[in-house]
């Protein structure tokens, strides 16, 4: 399977799961808005899905998948399965063990993670009711994470990026369905939290059943931590926390830091990050899962201009996918936040607030991805040091920005400060692996990046104008009914993606005849 259509594949579910998302936002936001239960909630939301980014996407995988490509490469792929039987006994045993520490001391946490709730203790036992509910999908949500990478490394992708849709199926059931069986809905939502990642565990153990992959649990810990893979494993695993976790770790310090600012503000930077997620999560994610074990297995085979090949096309995908998609953000921020959003307990105030942080969000979103797009290249190297080195220079950089950023400008300094990070994570990126000699912007490449920021640019123009004369002659259309008002936004978006199709051939950014090649042919 080729780059492009293994990207357009995860891209594709991945996009089912986004969407999927939305409309489970949209019924959070109905039915709990952006107050002082909202704000509990996505701190506990938020929890599990910071250590699942670390241990499990981030580290553990970054780490694990190289390691299994080369083996199914280098030996066969029962060897490569037993060794991923080990490793995920190991994973789950110490996640056991950390679950049950956090839920300990979960009180702590929570003041740690928000400190701005230090002045309402009904919000701090609220949140820390609902992370000790939540925070077992951690453990679920690693092994998922976990299965996934087999998959991933056997090029089965759509399995693993369809998998987060039960999550958003279960917490928008929980709004409805299981009202009746709570005393609020709040908790409801907790406990589907855990309940869907049981689920995806089930899923992915029939997708993986179905490759003919077994992976029987190991209990003799102590045994398999001296087997010479797991300790290789775990000195990659190490640094990867920081080097693969990095956009988690910024997402929880900007959470932790615009907790001061007042209520609501967290609940303004989760609704603006939910809609940098959908690009970030459908390009990013999906550029940087596919490249992985492709990635991994060039190298290995000693192909390393196929590989060089592969690191270009994922940096112009990414591009290509991800500029006009923040472009459009910008311009299009308060409609979007209106029609999705602004419905019950979610007011105006809130779609304003919300927009702000979605533009200064969207300003680092193309950076972010090409970062997700050059990340693999370490990772697929066995090279988990350096990442790591330039995650925490842009942790200190965020922190820093936020904290100047957060007085003059409140929760938009905090999104603002996550996208200047963004930027110099970006040059750490590319200068580290120009220096290694790994890859550089080839003249080509760079042409191709300027000739999309150009059309992304007269695409946001034309969205302008469209906008400006809308709100001319119809200034009240937002106020329409929502079927109205979607469609108003969804034939603007239209026109604004033709402009832009228009001029990216004019650039010569889309070749017709390479689109062609991509597609998939009849007889085959």
């Amino acid at each position: 399977m080729s780059l492009f259509k293994s990207i357009a594949t995860f891209g594709g579910f991945t996009l089912i799961s986004r969407l999927t998302g939305f409309l489970r936002d949209m019924f959070l936001a109905n039915s709990l808005g952006a107050g002082i239960i909202a704000d509990a909630f996505f701190v506990a939301f938020k929890l599990p899905n910071l250590f699942r980014s670390l241990f499990a996407e981030g580290a553990f995988t970054s780490a694990f998948v190289p390691m299994l490509s080369h083996k199914m490469v280098s030996e066969s792929n029962e060897k490569a399965f037993k060794f991923a039987s080990r490793a995920i006994s190991v994973l789950t045993f110490f996640l056991i063990i950390f679950v049950i520490i956090v839920e300990i001391f979960m009180d702590e946490l929570i003041l740690l993670l928000a400190p701005g709730f230090a002045d309402n203790p009904e919000q701090i036992t609220l949140a820390a009711t609902l992370s000790r509910i939540t925070f077992p999908f951690l453990l679920f949500i690693s092994v998922v994470s976990f299965q996934s990478g087999i998959l991933n490394a056997l090029n089965k992708f759509a399995a693993p990026a369809a998998a987060p849709v039960i999550l958003n199926l279960m917490m928008i059931a929980a709004v409805f369905v299981f009202n009746p069986f709570g005393s609020s809905p709040v908790y409801n939502i907790a406990i589907s939290v855990s309940a869907a990642g049981i689920i995806e565990i089930i899923w992915l153990a029939w997708f993986l059943r179905r490759a003919n992959v077994r992976l029987p649990l190991c209990f003799n810990i102590p045994k398999l931590l001296k087997s010479a893979e797991i300790k290789t494993l775990f000195k990659r695993i190490g640094p990867g926390v920081l080097g693969a976790g990095v956009y988690q770790i910024n997402m929880m310090i900007d959470t932790i830091i615009v907790s001061l600012v007042g209520a609501g503000a967290i609940s303004w930077l989760y609704y603006a990050n939910r809609l940098q997620q959908l690009p970030l999560g459908v390009i990013g994610a999906a550029i940087s899962v596919t490249l992985l074990p492709v990635l991994s297995k060039n190298l290995k085979s000693g192909n390393t201009k196929e590989a060089l090949t592969i690191q270009n096309r994922a940096v112009e995908y990414g591009a290509l996918l991800s500029i006009p998609s923040a472009l459009a953000l910008i311009v299009l921020a308060e409609p979007i936040v209106n029609i999705l959003f602004q419905h019950g307990r979610f007011g105006s105030r809130e779609t304003v607030m919300t927009a702000q942080a979605v533009i200064a969000y969207s300003f680092g979103l193309p950076v972010y991805v090409l970062v997700k797009a050059l990340t693999p290249n370490f990772f697929a190297r066995g090279d988990t040091k350096t990442p790591v080195k330039y995650s925490i220079v842009a942790l200190v950089c965020n922190v820093v920005f936020s904290l100047l950023l957060m007085k003059p400008l409140g929760h938009v300094g905090v999104a603002a400060s996550t996208s200047i990070t963004a930027v110099i994570s970006f040059w750490q990126y590319q200068h580290g692996l120009k220096k290694r000699g790994y890859w550089t912007f080839a003249p080509k490449l760079k042409q191709k990046l300027l000739n999309i920021t150009l059309s992304g640019l007269f695409m946001t123009l034309i969205l302008w104008l469209t906008l400006h004369l809308l709100n001319n002659f119809c200034p009240d259309w937002l106020t329409l009914s929502f079927w109205s008002k979607t469609g108003i936004l969804g034939a603007t978006c239209i026109f604004g993606i033709a402009s832009f199709g228009f001029m990216a051939k004019l650039t010569g950014v889309l070749e017709i005849d390479e689109l062609k090649r991509l597609l998939p042919r009849k007889g085959k």
